[in-house]
């Protein structure tokens, strides 16, 4: 793998993160979520297993009720699984009593050339990665990108 690529993969994991447009910090500032249909079933259940994975790392696993505004995109559908999957309570309605912990999250996938970045995007840290994509799953491209936000 030439430099040049490298480095273009490592942009584009960091231009995922530090794109604004899914910026959410809080319940009522939680933004619509973007991906687009065309990416198929399998690739998206690939992608959201493993950002979710990632985001447990981050907050830990199954600690809070995410509250997510879905697109109804293949992505969308997968990545709430994969939440509750890992043992999150998922609301899509914005509706949870107040005693439990929310965590709002919005979620950004982004073709990119010959891949896809995808995006997730709390009040306290951001995550992205650039994934190559087929019709029969997709497999990270670049590193995890993780900004904490202070």
């Amino acid at each position: 793998m030439r430099v040049g690529s490298l480095l273009l993969q490592a942009f584009a994991a960091a231009a995922v993160v530090m794109t604004s447009g899914c910026q959410a910090t809080g319940p009522e500032d939680l933004v619509a979520s973007n991906a687009p249909a065309e990416i198929s079933g399998p690739a998206a259940s690939a992608i959201a297993g493993d950002m979710v994975s990632r985001f447990a790392e981050q907050i830990g696993p199954g600690k809070a009720t995410v509250a997510l505004k879905p697109d109804g995109s293949p992505f969308g559908q997968a990545l709430e699984a994969a939440l509750k999957g890992w043992g999150y309570s998922v609301v899509t309605d914005q509706k949870t009593d107040d005693k439990a912990k929310l965590v709002a999250i919005a979620y950004a996938l982004q073709p990119y050339e010959d891949q896809v970045l995808a995006r997730l995007s709390t009040a306290t840290v951001d995550i992205g990665r650039a994934y190559t994509v087929t019709e029969a799953g997709a497999t990270p491209a670049s590193p995890l990108s993780v900004m904490r936000k202070g």
